[in-house]
């Protein structure tokens, strides 16, 4: 009988949360179901886009380096606080510079997949795992 008690008493709160919380628990759904309906086009687009390929390993490559940060310092010579952004521990003056070491050290890490990718595939088709 005290268990039913316990019971009933979750379900009431329970409701009584989602009614609170609905608006908040329906967007997150939302933007749950927009992500995963914009990542079912982009897949179809990519099924019928030779260059698909190419921006994936570029995707992956971007996700393996940190983002450009900024930091607030002051000025050696005048005290001055000034902005400098830092990619991988080297600072830059300007934001430019730092996002073209980026991009440069991802573009050389995605053709650094294609530079390995035969010897990949050759070992793959050894073992006999590559039809």
């Amino acid at each position: 009988m005290l268990e039913n008690l316990f019971t009933a008493a979750a379900f009431i709160l329970a409701g009584i949360l989602f009614y609170r919380f609905h608006p908040a628990i329906l967007a997150a759904l939302a933007r749950f179901d927009a992500r995963n309906r914009a990542r079912i086009e982009a897949e179809e687009r990519d099924r019928s886009d030779s260059l698909a390929h190419f921006r994936h390993t570029l995707r992956l490559a971007e996700e393996q380096f940190e983002a450009v940060s900024e930091v607030q310092t002051t000025d050696e010579r005048t005290g001055v606080s000034i902005t400098r952004y830092v990619f991988e521990g080297e600072t830059f003056a300007t934001r430019r510079e730092a996002e073209r070491m980026r991009e440069e050290k991802v573009r050389k890490k995605a053709r650094q997949f294609y530079v390995e990718l035969p010897a990949a595939l050759a070992a793959r088709k050894e073992d006999g795992k590559l039809n």
